[in-house]
């Protein structure tokens, strides 16, 4: 059984294609901002009273992702996570899996963020090197601080995470450990077909 990562209260923002080895163009925007707007929109979602009835977990679940689509890059995740077993999968069997896998980080991200709504972020610092930055945060409320550092890479003048830090644990590593012990153990099409049927369950429960 696929495990979700602990804590995976972070937003899973990736860039799409290989890891550049050459300079990106200079970004008009920072890093802070592009993580700092996305959570306010998050949390905006989180705190709507219209969106907190029960009958509107998927509805919301929706917006949720159409929000944090717009930073992430799923297919640069799943690429990373498959690590060595992304190389021999075809053209329709990369699109396959990247579907799959947006849709299971985006049920774990929703699912475990919505108990963080009306907490407070602070941004602790930024760092740049080259085309890449880390911004680092914290959620703090009365009960928990609980950190959570955003790798992104500069694209086209626009910054997209592609890693998580949550707690001191990447997401990409986590699940990159977990896919090889399965397709090592069981094949390749297992782990596409645990990812096919926990998306299905999921998508009933929320119609419920």
């Amino acid at each position: 059984m696929v495990k979700p990562i602990a804590g995976l209260f972070a937003l899973c923002w990736v860039v799409l294609g290989a890891v550049c080895l050459q300079a990106a163009p200079p970004s008009m925007e920072s890093p802070t901002e592009v993580v700092r707007t996305t959570l306010n929109e998050v949390f905006r979602i989180l705190d709507d009273p219209a969106l907190k009835a029960p009958a509107k977990l998927l509805p919301r679940r929706r917006m949720l992702e159409a929000v944090i689509a717009t930073r992430f890059d799923y297919a640069e995740m799943s690429k990373r996570a498959l690590a060595a077993h992304w190389l021999p999968l075809t053209n329709d069997q990369r699109a396959e899996f990247v579907e799959l896998f947006k849709a299971f980080l985006s049920d774990r991200y929703a699912s475990k963020i919505e108990g963080y709504s009306g907490e407070a972020v602070e941004y602790l610092s930024e760092r740049i090197e080259g085309s890449y930055a880390e911004v680092r945060t914290k959620l703090v409320s009365t009960k928990v601080e609980y950190p959570m550092d955003y790798r992104l890479i500069t694209k086209a003048g626009r910054w997209y995470a592609y890693d998580i830090i949550a707690d001191g644990v990447s997401l990409v590593k986590n699940y990159r450990s977990q896919f090889d012990k399965i397709i090592r153990e069981d094949s390749y099409r297992e782990l596409v077909a645990r990812l096919r049927a926990r998306s299905v369950a999921e998508d009933n429960a929320g119609k419920r």
